[in-house]
């Protein structure tokens, strides 16, 4: 098989985790051939250079076998070969220690055991005084 469209190309060689995104992803824009924006639909050949930005990378492929159909992850450098400018790797690592991929622990939402001793900690504090403001009207 000499030519394979891209989407199914892009879901076999592991690069996205379904075919449904790998399309989005095409459609989208953030798949381009030498520089060219291309539909899910499009035939390619072996040689030819994917890039897929995957915010904030761009990653690069060289396209050595068109398949279609997904193989196991050891089969992979028969596939493509990865040639992303290490540029793009420092960028993500730098994305990464800057705390933009994933929040710290206890940072968003409260958790329910969170909840629960919030919850333990205000209600006393709510209910264990008597608010009479009526008494102290003279």
């Amino acid at each position: 098989m000499s030519e394979a469209r891209i989407d199914k190309w892009l879901w076999a060689a592991r690069i996205f985790k379904t075919r449904s995104i790998a399309a989005d992803a095409c459609k989208n824009g953030r798949v381009t051939i030498d520089g060219v924006s291309v539909k899910p639909s499009r035939l390619l050949k072996v040689g030819e250079t994917v890039n897929v930005k995957k915010p904030p990378v761009t990653y690069s492929f060289r396209v050595l076998k068109a398949i279609e159909q997904r193989v196991g992850a050891k089969l992979l450098p028969e596939i493509y070969e990865n040639v992303t400018d290490p540029k793009q790797y420092e960028l993500l690592e730098m994305s990464r220690i800057s705390g933009f991929v994933d929040r710290a622990r206890g940072t968003g939402r409260p958790t329910k055991k969170d909840r629960r001793a919030l919850e333990a900690f205000v209600e006393p504090a709510m209910f264990g005084f008597d608010f009479d403001l009526d008494d102290e009207e003279d």
